[in-house]
């Protein structure tokens, strides 16, 4: 094992050397058991973003005005009912950041802001989230990888920047009823407007909405950023 990682470690060294593309970088991988290249080392995620400096991974709040946060994944309030990952921070590529600046500052106008629920995450969390509930209509299947591991998803709602306080939404987040479709219209038409109001201004900037759940927004060319598995400490000390 450890021989194959110096191995690695040099190709991918040669192909920066001699400017190569991600692709080529991605090759000098192993795969996991589902085919998947995963990226785990600073090695190798510092060689990829130098293909693309939109690949960066960066902390949300240095970049979007009056955003909050409510990590559920850290509490055992989630619909895992257990404690997914400890002490995280809002990281997402620096594509889907800017394109989330830019929401934040048309809500801005608005006296709204973002509330997170999710954003990046690892994809270790990916397959323990799978192992609990194997389910892909609440958790998104390893075999696939989800979009919050390529750093390009958000959970996300609306809140009123005077009071602090979440607007009206048609469910609580990770709500997997009918109610949380975005087709679904049997709903206060209070609620119905700030449904419509996220899913507006996020479409705006090139985000996609999952039509399963009102709070998922992610950006389309998800294949284009690699599947990462690295934790929230190591990612401090990537992020720019």
């Amino acid at each position: 094992m450890k021989q194959q990682y110096i191995i690695t470690m040099l190709a991918i060294a040669f192909l920066l050397g001699n400017n190569r593309s991600a692709a080529q970088l991605a090759n000098t991988l192993p795969k996991n058991e589902f085919g998947l290249t995963i990226v785990s080392n600073a090695v190798y995620f510092k060689a990829s973003i130098t293909q693309d400096s939109l690949k960066q991974m960066v902390a949300i709040d240095k970049y979007v005005a009056h955003v909050k946060t409510n990590f559920v994944y850290a509490t055992t309030s989630n619909f895992t009912h257990k404690i997914l990952y400890s002490k995280p921070k809002a990281y997402l590529r620096l594509a889907a950041v800017k394109a989330l600046q830019a929401v934040a500052n048309n809500l801005k106008t608005k006296g709204l802001g973002l509330l997170i629920y999710d954003a990046y995450r690892p994809y270790s969390v990916t397959k323990t989230m799978w192992q609990i509930v194997p389910d892909d209509r609440y958790a998104a299947n390893p075999a696939k990888g989800s979009g919050h591991n390529r750093g390009i998803a958000v959970d996300v709602t609306l809140y009123n920047l005077q009071t602090g306080m979440p607007l009206p939404m048609p469910t609580p987040f990770d709500d997997f009823t009918e109610k949380a479709h975005h087709n679904y219209r049997q709903l206060d038409s209070t609620v119905l407007a700030n449904r419509q109001l996220l899913k507006t201004v996020m479409e705006q900037q090139g985000f996609k909405a999952l039509d399963t759940e009102w709070w998922h927004y992610y950006l389309p060319n998800a294949a284009y950023f690699e599947l990462l598995d690295i934790d929230f400490k190591q990612m401090k000390k990537l992020v720019k």
